[in-house]
């Protein structure tokens, strides 16, 4: 019998969970619940699931069993409390929460339910990320010194003006980092390690209407001692590919999108050749450099296949509450550097205070 997956929210996004769970062997799409019903009735219609218009109605369905959160970032807590105590498991999409305080209340509720968590980062899954990740802990790259994550996106006015919490601190959480780099945080965090301390700038240059942030600049340092920076902006025209740099004593690796840019140790291996031959064969189009709209959902279902895994084994899933709220605390903790002009040790002992939050999200 199919795992049913039931969405919250039906915006954009949930179309690109749907496309997922329809690629996923034993899993089936039969609900989705959105409070503006016509929403529920478009992805209804679009997929054959049932729409709701109540969340305690479709949380009471029993062919609902594992439950995906497209909701607005700062709106997750919410429905991912409300399915866990209704035992489902739970998919949040990025971020996990805003705060440090609404994903420690999600894991909390998950964790006494017993239900699977996971926090949507399907870059983790391409196979050029699981690629550096191995050489990484094969070690080929020597001591790791300069790890680097760069965002220049475009987003168009209407983009902003598109949603009314769409560039607000109170459902969008922040700006080009929280919404769009988040992923990219996210994968250097993965392969490079914790952060340990975050010197920052950000600025609103291009957009209006909105309260966060367009571009940031940040330098970090890591436990390993190696150094790097995170570069996020929606104000770069047309937009680029995002990039992850990682480079060490022994060993360099440039990631653009999904694909491989450069790939140079000292030490060869069998795999290089094959990898070099993928690098002379690059598939990667524009990804979401300048349309939202334009993402491949390949990563997603790999990341449904790995909670599928997670919830027959009965284990954690690989990118669990706990991993999905390491990148919010980076980029907290980012923004609060910016704001004070000064380093910012991480971890952060609690949510950090930050002026422009001007009304609080944090129960």
């Amino acid at each position: 019998m199919a795992t049913g997956f039931g969405i919250v929210g039906c915006g954009m996004i949930a179309h690109f969970h749907a496309r997922a769970i329809a690629d996923v062997r034993g899993a089936k799409l039969v609900a989705g619940f959105d409070t503006v019903p016509a929403a529920a009735d478009r992805l209804a219609e679009a997929t054959g699931c049932k729409p709701y218009y109540d969340l305690k109605k479709m949380l009471a369905d029993p062919d609902v069993d594992v439950v995906t959160i497209g909701t607005p970032s700062g709106a997750h807590l919410e429905p991912a409390v409300a399915a866990a105590r209704a035992g489902k498991h739970v998919i949040v999409e990025k971020p996990l929460e805003i705060t440090l305080r609404r994903c420690d209340r999600i894991i909390r509720e998950c964790e006494k339910a017993g239900v699977v968590l996971s926090s949507i980062f399907p870059s983790r899954f391409h196979a050029p990320s699981l690629e550096i990740k191995r050489a990484i802990d094969a070690g080929r790259f020597g001591r790791l010194t300069v790890g680097d994550a760069i965002v220049k996106w475009y987003r168009t006015q209407e983009y902003y003006d598109s949603g009314a919490w769409r560039g607000t601190w109170e459902l969008d959480g922040g700006g080009a980092l929280m919404n769009q780099a988040i992923h990219t945080v996210d994968l250097l965090t993965w392969l490079m390690g914790p952060v340990v301390e975050i010197r920052a700038q950000t600025a609103l240059l291009a957009h209006k209407r909105i309260a966060v942030e367009d571009v940031a600049m940040a330098t970090v340092r890591f436990a390993n001692g190696a150094m790097g920076i995170i570069e996020a902006s929606t104000a770069v025209y047309p937009g680029y590919l995002k990039r992850i740099e990682i480079h060490g004593t022994e060993g360099s690796a440039i990631m653009e999108e999904e694909d491989i840019v450069k790939w140079d140790f000292a030490r060869k291996n069998r795999r290089d050749a094959a990898i070099h031959e993928a690098m002379a064969q690059q598939q990667s189009g524009g990804g979401g450099a300048a349309d939202p709209s334009a993402i491949g959902h390949h990563g997603h279902t790999r990341q449904f296949q790995d909670v599928l895994k997670a919830i027959k084994k009965g284990t954690s899933a690989s990118v669990d509450g706990t991993e999905g709220r390491r990148s919010v605390e980076i980029i907290l903790a980012l923004y609060k550097a910016a704001e004070t002009g000064r380093a910012v040790a991480l971890p952060l002992k609690s949510d950090p205070v930050l002026k422009a939050r001007k009304t609080g999200v944090g129960g």
